[in-house]
């Protein structure tokens, strides 16, 4: 595992990319960037969306519908997203190399925000937990995974969300994460695995 600072990181994935690009002759290269609550993997997709122009998309705008938060669904590693709807949405035409709409959804408030157009790029970013989901890995030429140790992850996210979403992050989300992330093996699947400095 490396461990890189932001800008270290957005080079390594610019020149991962050009290689595969030089590979594939038809269509954009997709990469995804999963990884543990607060290891930085939303910060890197950002920055290197911005810094090089390229589609970025972020899993937490499809999280589960009302409908679809059944018992039985959330019992099952990995499926907190709406892996339906993203790729039939998202995934095939960003794989056809066409413009699409983006609707992104909001979970606090159960509503879907104004849609986006975005444009076809020569590479496109996956950003978010659950985005090595295997429902979705076919789609992706590059896999990233972003690590980070125990007492970081803690202090990054304390920082972040305060006592009150630290708490909420212990009791709820870190233990479905870690449960995907054992069941579905989604580091030892990444192409490279990687922790953000700072």
């Amino acid at each position: 595992m490396q461990t890189l600072t932001i800008r270290e990181a957005a080079e390594v994935i610019k020149a991962d990319a050009a290689l595969l690009l030089k590979e594939k002759h038809d269509g954009p290269v997709i990469i995804a960037i999963d990884g543990r609550c607060g290891s930085g993997k939303t910060t890197l997709g950002k920055f290197v969306g911005e810094r090089f122009g390229w589609t970025l998309v972020h899993m937490d705008d499809f999280y589960l519908q009302p409908f679809q938060r059944t018992g039985q669904r959330y019992k099952t590693p990995g499926e907190n997203i709406d892996h339906e709807r993203f790729i039939k949405e998202v995934l095939i035409p960003m794989k056809r190399g066409q413009d699409f709409d983006l609707r992104r959804y909001v979970f606090p408030t159960d509503e879907f925000l104004p849609v986006i157009h975005m444009k076809a790029t020569p590479v496109c970013l996956v950003e978010g937990s659950y985005s090595l989901n295997t429902y979705l890995r076919p789609y992706y030429d590059w896999k990233f995974f972003v690590d980070i140790d125990k007492n970081r992850q803690q202090k990054r996210i304390l920082a972040r969300n305060g006592k009150e979403g630290l708490a909420d992050f212990n009791a709820r989300w870190i233990p479905l994460e870690e449960l995907y992330f054992a069941n579905c093996r989604v580091r030892e699947c990444a192409d490279r695995v990687i922790s953000i400095d700072g």
